[in-house]
Protein backbone atom coordinates (compact mmCIF):
# COMPACT_ATOMS: atom_id res chain seq x y z
CA UNK A 1 0.00 0.00 0.00
CA UNK A 2 1.36 3.42 -0.94
CA UNK A 3 2.44 5.70 1.88
CA UNK A 4 3.25 9.41 1.36
CA UNK A 5 6.96 10.16 1.74
CA UNK A 6 6.53 13.85 2.56
CA UNK A 7 3.95 16.06 4.22
CA UNK A 8 1.45 17.74 1.86
CA UNK A 9 1.97 21.49 2.08
CA UNK A 10 -0.90 23.88 2.88
CA UNK A 11 -0.74 25.50 -0.55
CA UNK A 12 -0.83 22.16 -2.37
CA UNK A 13 -3.75 20.95 -0.23
CA UNK A 14 -5.75 24.18 -0.70
CA UNK A 15 -4.99 24.25 -4.42
CA UNK A 16 -6.44 20.74 -4.74
CA UNK A 17 -9.51 21.62 -2.66
CA UNK A 18 -10.21 24.80 -4.66
CA UNK A 19 -11.92 22.77 -7.41
CA UNK A 20 -14.37 21.01 -5.08
CA UNK A 21 -16.74 23.93 -4.57
CA UNK A 22 -20.48 23.66 -5.24
CA UNK A 23 -21.81 25.17 -8.45
CA UNK A 24 -25.06 27.11 -8.61
CA UNK A 25 -27.75 25.51 -10.79
CA UNK A 26 -28.30 26.91 -14.27
CA UNK A 27 -31.77 28.43 -14.64
CA UNK A 28 -33.48 29.16 -17.94
CA UNK A 29 -36.91 30.63 -18.55
CA UNK A 30 -39.88 29.05 -20.29
CA UNK A 31 -40.70 30.83 -23.58
CA UNK A 32 -44.43 30.12 -23.08
CA UNK A 33 -45.11 31.31 -19.52
CA UNK A 34 -41.75 32.94 -18.56
CA UNK A 35 -41.45 30.75 -15.42
CA UNK A 36 -38.01 29.65 -14.20
CA UNK A 37 -37.10 26.07 -15.13
CA UNK A 38 -34.11 23.80 -15.52
CA UNK A 39 -32.70 23.46 -19.05
CA UNK A 40 -33.71 20.28 -20.96
CA UNK A 41 -36.68 19.75 -18.63
CA UNK A 42 -40.38 20.34 -19.21
CA UNK A 43 -41.74 23.51 -17.60
CA UNK A 44 -43.32 22.69 -14.22
CA UNK A 45 -45.86 25.51 -14.58
CA UNK A 46 -47.32 24.98 -18.07
CA UNK A 47 -45.94 21.56 -19.13
CA UNK A 48 -44.35 22.73 -22.40
CA UNK A 49 -41.02 21.48 -23.77
CA UNK A 50 -39.61 22.80 -27.07
CA UNK A 51 -42.96 24.37 -27.97
CA UNK A 52 -45.06 21.23 -27.48
CA UNK A 53 -47.24 20.13 -24.57
CA UNK A 54 -45.61 17.08 -23.01
CA UNK A 55 -47.17 17.20 -19.52
CA UNK A 56 -50.90 17.72 -19.17
CA UNK A 57 -51.57 19.77 -16.04
CA UNK A 58 -54.75 19.16 -14.06
CA UNK A 59 -56.72 22.23 -13.00
CA UNK A 60 -57.08 22.73 -9.25
CA UNK A 61 -60.64 22.49 -8.00
CA UNK A 62 -61.78 25.29 -5.70
CA UNK A 63 -63.74 24.22 -2.63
Amino acid sequence: MGVPKKKTSRSRKKNRQAHQKLKSPVISFCPQCKAAKLPHFACPECGYYKGEVVVIKKEKSKK
